[in-house]
């Protein structure tokens, strides 16, 4: 494996272990773009001229950033490499300090549709951020603390015959030892934020994987972590903005749009079916001196690169897959194609994607779902449909979609940012 790729892997490894919640993400994309020259605006205040800056604003668990030509003008268009923040997971539940038994349990619901048995027998974190009395939020991680413990064999004979979990009774991860009323679970968090935890007035927590992800397999091809979906297309598109930014002199301005609460449907403040992104476009044009009409003008010269991740053909269900488009890991990004438009991705679309992938010097491979599995969908229609901007969906192949620990190709990680960078630049 070249040590370029190796070198992508390990970075990523340490993002997504800086990035336990979607509030953690947007934070760790923030943090390494200001520290390669990005300035954080506000949105309560005033922005200043665009013309020959790098930009970035946080909303929640989602973050925009983006870099403005010295030459741009009212009708610029934009490059917008579109990514999502949140994972299938688990989430505290109001009063979340549970037990029977002796245990002390942690009550959880779950978000979005993880794969629930590949959360059993883990060790898991909890992260997000808590709300104080005086209004400020601040982030919150405990280490490895929790885990869901399956039930013996010895006890459930038939298990291996279908295993099927009560998602109420069975889901509630253990994290200590005693009785309820004398424990705080909101405690452990406060103490790992250096907060007194009588001042939290609200909190947004999820559970995460606490292992590192980690390189394995013959000559290194694989690469195993939680929230690969869809932290492998964030880490991507903030590897090419990064690279992107130096010299920067494109005919467009080049932007990264991480979006929350891609999982449970988009519709929130800083997921794509809300305003953020139209927002932010707004006031960059505004800030470059954009009419109604020089705004729309920009919009039809835009484009949208929705980046997720699609199956690879898994080696045993191969009848799950299509018996002709059958992506493998290791063979480059995916070219995500669906005929009811549950992704954007059309024929002008392709034509530009595998342009660009010609360019970076990448190959290219298509995803299409069997007839017989509905596939799913990302933010790519909502952008289109909100803006207007013409959306290709693309992404890399990953098998465990969902699982609490996904598996991709290594070489497939790079790609994904050498493609993002030339979608920038060219």
């Amino acid at each position: 494996m070249p040590a370029d790729a190796l070198a992508h892997a390990d970075d990523l490894a340490d993002f997504v272990a800086a990035s336990p919640s979607s509030f953690h993400a947007a934070a760790e994309v923030a943090r390494r773009l200001i520290d390669a020259g990005f300035r954080q605006l506000s949105e309560s205040e005033a922005w200043p001229a665009q013309a020959g800056g790098r930009f970035l604003v946080v909303r929640d668990g989602a973050v925009l950033a983006w870099v403005v030509p010295k030459d741009a003008g009212a009708a610029t268009g934009a490059r917008i490499f579109g990514a999502h923040s949140d994972s299938p997971a688990f989430k505290l539940k109001p009063r979340p300090t549970t037990g029977s038994h002796g245990w002390l349990q942690a009550g959880v619901e779950i978000y979005g549709g993880p794969l629930l048995n590949s959360w059993l027998d883990r060790e898991l974190r909890l992260a997000g951020r808590l709300v104080l009395d005086d209004g400020t939020s601040v982030l919150a991680a405990t280490g490895a603390l929790l885990r869901l413990p399956q039930l013996a064999i010895h006890l459930d004979r038939e298990v291996n015959d279908g295993l099927a979990l009560d998602r109420q009774r069975q889901t509630q991860p253990v994290w200590g030892l005693g009785e309820s009323d004398s424990a705080d679970l909101l405690g452990e968090l406060a103490a790992t934020a250096g907060v007194d935890a009588a001042r939290i007035r609200g909190y947004d927590i999820v559970t995460a994987d606490a292992a590192r992800g980690a390189v394995f397999g013959h000559d290194d091809v694989f690469f195993a972590s939680g929230r690969l979906d869809d932290l492998a297309s964030v880490h991507a598109g903030v590897v090419a903005l990064e690279r992107a930014a130096d010299g920067f002199d494109a005919p467009h301005i080049a932007m990264l749009a991480v979006f929350d609460h891609e999982e449970v449907g988009s519709a929130t403040r800083s997921g794509a079916a809300g305003p953020f992104l139209a927002d932010v476009l707004e006031r960059v044009q505004l800030s470059l001196g954009a009419d109604r009409e020089q705004q729309l003008r920009s919009l039809a010269s835009s484009w949208c690169v929705s980046s997720d991740v699609g199956h690879a053909v898994h080696p045993n269900y191969p009848d799950k897959h299509d018996p002709v488009v059958q992506p493998r890991l290791g063979s480059g990004p995916i070219l995500k194609i669906n005929a009811n438009q549950r992704y954007a991705t059309d024929g002008a679309g392709a034509a530009a994607w595998n342009g660009w992938c010609a360019a970076a010097g990448v190959g290219s491979q298509e995803f299409v779902s069997n007839n017989a599995v509905p596939c799913g969908s990302t933010i790519g229609p909502i952008t289109a449909t909100r803006l207007g901007i013409a959306t290709v969906d693309v992404g890399i192949p990953i098998l465990s979609m969902h699982s609490a620990r996904e598996l991709a190709g290594v070489s497939d990680l790079a790609d994904l940012a050498r493609v993002a960078e030339v979608f920038f630049t060219a």
